[in-house]
């Protein structure tokens, strides 16, 4: 199985395991509350009760009443209790700083004065309407027939229990989002240093053979007074096709030169290169805007249209056709390099995983190639290489986008 495939398959188990993680724990959440509720609704009940023994008390002993008392007043949670009109008879447990209670001061005689607190009628009615929202009424029928409604409200800590899964589930979310974006980072920087070790330590290895064949070839020139032998001139395109490989490892890691060049002449000459040494079933043109220029390093920018044209070819069995077209966005001040080929296709799902290190559906491919490309692209031309369309049996459109280095003014009229 693809590294990737396997990958993918192993987000989507760890996905589906912290979704059920997240619902065990909403399930359970929900149904220490409903446990509760209905503990505070039993509270309710009897408080409702305790307040109708009260109300219809008539020859009771003080013992029975203190007990009734002492139920009506152990309730816990807010509650109001009104007539059939919505009045407002009796309530608990709401903000003591807006009944209308007179409160007595601790010493009469020090200070005569009576304190009252400020009555209001808004935060009653604000209260009442969300113990309705939140439970139904606890009905009292009285002796006479007259009917009290008792509404209460959920306590702080139902409130807190019911709000804490999101609250947890958010943090933890939080924290994996965070690891993750640490990991990633961390794991992409020794992915960079690999890169660079890798492509430097190849540009090293290249450097004393490619020596030695270029010391071969003019012996055998002198030799064989060979200066024109179209097999030595091909040996030497060779060498010299090898130096151009050497010198774009060796800059990898390193800051890249990058100068304005006409960007159809870059892409016409590799292509007149490369057409040569592929099928001759495959028809190569190169299309587009001829003047525009871009910022690019040639070797490294050659090495991508390589790899796109690489693929291109291997993505077409028998007759076929590659076209690179080059257009411009005047006002984005942009450079289009489409790379079109009318090869297998590439399903949409794979459109990211190709750019991915070690991907390939070849059996004898390293998976190398459009990663290297990636990363030529966006680190070292700031630019955008992704791919533009493509449908299984219909071809392919890879887009490169680098930025113009010509500006246009505004004309006025």
């Amino acid at each position: 199985m693809n590294p990737y495939e396997q990958k993918r398959r192993w987000k989507f188990l760890l996905l589906a395991f912290a979704i059920v993680i997240g619902a065990v724990s909403l399930w359970y959440s929900n149904y220490l509350v409903k446990g509760i509720s209905a503990a505070e609704r039993t509270r309710a009940e009897i408080w409702a009760m305790s307040n109708k023994n009260i109300i219809e008390i008539t020859d009771i002993n003080d013992d029975y009443i203190t007990f009734i008392y002492s139920i009506r007043d152990s309730l816990s949670v807010p509650a109001i209790v009104t007539d059939e009109n919505d009045s407002i008879i009796y309530w608990k447990g709401l903000d003591s700083t807006k009944t209308n209670y007179q409160l007595e001061a601790e010493n009469v005689l020090e200070s005569p004065l009576y304190t009252r607190k400020t009555y209001d009628p808004v935060y009653f009615k604000t209260q009442l309407r969300e113990m309705k929202s939140q439970h139904p009424p606890i009905v009292i029928t009285k002796d006479d027939g007259e009917k009290w409604y008792v509404y209460y409200k959920d306590s702080s800590l139902l409130t807190q229990l019911r709000v804490f899964p999101y609250i947890q589930l958010t943090v933890i979310g939080i924290f994996l989002l965070i690891a993750y974006v640490v990991f990633s980072s961390s794991r992409r920087s020794e992915q960079n240093l690999v890169w660079v070790g890798m492509a430097k330590e190849t540009a090293h290895q290249l450097g004393t053979p490619i020596s030695s064949l270029m010391a071969w070839t003019e012996l055998m020139k002198s030799k064989f007074d060979a200066e024109d032998d179209p097999l030595i001139l091909e040996m030497e395109n060779d060498i010299r096709r090898l130096e151009m490989v050497a010198d774009r490892f060796s800059k990898i890691g390193s800051k890249a030169v990058l100068q304005s060049h006409v960007v159809y002449e870059v892409v016409e000459e590799y292509v007149k290169y490369f057409k040569v040494r592929a099928s001759d079933k495959i028809v190569f043109s190169v299309t587009g805007d001829k003047q525009v220029e871009a910022m690019m390093n040639v070797p490294l920018f050659d090495w991508v249209i390589e790899n796109l044209l690489k693929n291109a070819a291997n993505s077409i069995d028998g007759q076929g056709r590659i076209e690179v077209n080059i257009s411009e966005h005047l006002a984005k001040e942009q450079v289009f390099i489409d790379v079109i080929d009318s090869g297998k296709g590439i399903p949409r799902m794979k459109f990211e995983t190709i750019f991915q290190p070690g991907y390939t559906t070849r059996k004898r491919g390293w998976g190398l190639g459009l990663s290297l490309s990636k990363r030529i692209i966006d680190n070292y031309h700031k630019g955008q290489i992704f791919v533009k369309d493509s449908e299984p049996g219909k071809g392919t459109t890879m887009r490169i986008i680098l930025k113009s280095n010509m500006k246009y003014e505004a004309t006025t009229s």
